[in-house]
Formats: structure tokens, sequence, C-alpha cells
């Protein structure tokens, strides 16, 4: 049998790997790369954008399904979505001419983890204020 130390997950603590705001403060570095993602997403544009691909079935979306749904030229939506893949909040592939786009999960997790208060459930979605 191994003697080594079991990990609980989903226990997240001010010690744990993803503190909430109002469990421990802020180091400087994750301050920065909090504050990086949030500047992402405080455009309307990279908002939608950002939903559009989430919200896609088959959790993948190519920009030519994008572009059309914006008053915008295809290099200012490819500069929101160079901007969204900066940040960590997507990712994509190329396949031929097209480039496919992916929500990366894991940072709008670790976002939720950030701003979620400890132990308070959360409210079903359109019951917020």
């Amino acid at each position: 049998m191994s003697k080594q130390e079991l990990v609980v997950l989903g226990q997240d603590a001010a010690d744990g790997c993803c503190p909430t705001l109002l469990t421990a403060p802020l180091d400087e570095e994750a301050a920065t790369g909090l504050a990086k993602v949030f500047k992402a997403l405080g455009d309307p544009v990279r908002l939608r954008l950002l939903s559009m691909i989430a919200s896609r079935d088959g959790g993948e979306i190519c920009v030519c399904d994008l572009t059309p749904a914006f008053d915008l030229s295809q290099p200012t939506i490819s500069h929101h979505l160079k901007l969204l893949k900066q940040a960590g909040l997507i990712d994509s592939e190329r396949r031929g001419t097209w480039v496919y786009y992916r929500l990366l999960p894991a940072t709008t997790d670790k976002l939720a983890a950030v701003l979620t208060r400890p132990g308070v459930p959360a409210e079903p979605a359109g019951t917020a204020p």
C-alpha cells in the first residue's frame, strides 16, 4: 500500500488552488492574470463572441459563422478573437482556410470559482439582480 497523502478535491480554502475574493486577498500575479481576463470580457463584442462560441452545439464554431453576426469588418472580428485567445478564454484550430474556435472551460470555471461566495449555492439562471 502507498503511504502517499490523498488530496481531497473540491475543497477550495484560502490555501487551496482557487481562493475566492472573500477568502483571501489576491496576490499581484493572480490579480494581473484575472485583470487580463476581465479586460478581455469588458467589451460587448467580445462578450457576444464568447457567448456564441460557448453556446454552440458541438462545442466549436467556424469564424465564417461568427463574422456575419456583427456589423464589423473581418479584421476587427479577428482582433477581438485574438484578445479572447490571449486571455485564455478560447482556443482555435485551423482547418484548411477556416479557423474553428472553442471555449476553454478551465478559465471560465476559474473565474466562477473566484467570484463565488463560499458556502452560498448558485442562483438559478435569470434570478440574479
